[in-house]
């Protein structure tokens, strides 16, 4: 079959995805950057198509509360925001993951904290990969670095989410969601009839069907030693996610004298930086974590173990350099770059930092 190959932004590219993953229903809230997800899915009325459900909420706390209603049937429904809205949303994300549901969260980062602004950003990476919301969970947090990769991660995230029956979160700058570039949209899939979904689901609230037992869902447990069963078996579960669905990329790492690690927007920019350096001599290398959770330690480990300095690069104020310092040789130098306000740093912005922080 011929590929499809369209130019569109981020969010578009993510909505189209939907739709032809065969998704069951969609329930936001508009808030920029990602306002074109709930706007694209309005323009293409797949409710006539394929029979999605497309609602705008009233608020980003009933959008969730839907997505939680929906996976609780085994539907295949997600929602999108962006950081003020995705805030709102740490109840109900606790509920679901407490339910062991499946569900997908779409975040596109703008900066905080409070109201912000509406430019880029990447400071929500605390709130998705510990979890954000109360209690001990986590997110399966997929960071997209191109247009091609926030439509290819809705199919990922999904499959992910189904298979250890825990939402996942597509966790996207603001740059991402607005750029535009070439994609290949998936093929058209059909949506699961309602007895396919209790065959897959069979936890599912789907009523009592055929004699089967009523299932019910909830995330309540009062008896403290039941309550503590039920956290051992979350726990379980992403002890196995963390030993199976580790993915990033290696840029020029075989020969690699020093280390940027980046994500998202912030791995591309950095990757021209490299490219300068490389020029001048010195020998950088790029490790992009995919999955922000679990997070490539062993990856970290390794390289750190071989450079002689490691620089991450965020929009933020320094958060994934937590995580890299746990990982991280104690004898290997690890500094933070980073710009707040909203304010994208440039590859010579990067390269400066690098030679003032790693070489200086």
């Amino acid at each position: 079959m011929e590929e499809e190959v369209r130019l569109m932004k981020g969010n578009e590219a993510l909505a189209h995805a939907a739709i032809r993953y065969g998704a069951d229903g969609y329930f936001g809230y508009p808030i920029t950057p990602q306002s074109e997800v709930l706007e694209t899915l309005m323009a293409e009325q797949p409710w006539e198509t394929t029979g999605m459900v497309v609602l705008q909420a009233e608020s980003e706390i009933a959008s969730i509360n839907m997505v939680y209603a929906g996976a609780a049937a085994g539907k295949v429904v997600f929602t999108s925001s962006s950081s003020p809205g995705v805030s709102l949303m740490q109840e109900g994300l606790s509920y679901i993951a407490a339910s062991e549901l499946p569900a997908l969260i779409i975040n596109v980062m703008r900066g905080g904290p409070g109201l912000g602004t509406i430019q880029p950003s990447q400071a929500d990476y605390f709130q998705a990969t510990k979890g954000g919301g109360h209690g001990d969970y986590h997110l399966i947090t997929l960071a997209p670095s191109s247009v091609q990769e926030m439509c290819d991660f809705v199919g990922l995230g999904w499959d992910l989410a189904f298979k250890y029956r825990t939402p996942a979160i597509i966790l996207a700058d603001g740059i991402v969601g607005q750029m535009m570039e070439k994609v290949v949209l998936p093929p058209q899939r059909r949506r699961l009839t309602d007895e396919e979904v209790r065959e897959r689901c069979p936890w599912a609230v789907t009523g009592k069907v055929g004699g089967r037992k009523r299932n019910v869902c909830t995330s309540l447990e009062l008896e403290p030693q039941k309550m503590e069963v039920n956290n051992n078996r979350f726990q379980a579960t992403y002890k196995r996610i963390e030993e199976n669905e580790v993915r990033f990329e290696e840029i020029g790492t075989d020969d690699c004298d020093f280390l940027i690690v980046a994500f998202g927007s912030l791995a591309r920019i950095s990757q021209k930086a490299v490219e300068i350096a490389r020029k001048q001599g010195i020998k950088i290398g790029i490790l992009r974590p995919i999955t922000l959770w679990p997070f490539p330690k062993k990856e970290v480990a390794r390289l750190a173990a071989q450079v002689k300095g490691i620089l991450v690069v965020e929009i933020n104020a320094g958060q994934m350099i937590e995580d890299v310092r746990l990982a991280a040789t104690d004898n290997v130098k690890i500094e933070h770059f980073g710009r707040l306000g909203g304010i994208v740093p440039t590859p010579d912005e990067i390269l400066d930092a690098f030679k003032e922080k790693i070489l200086g």
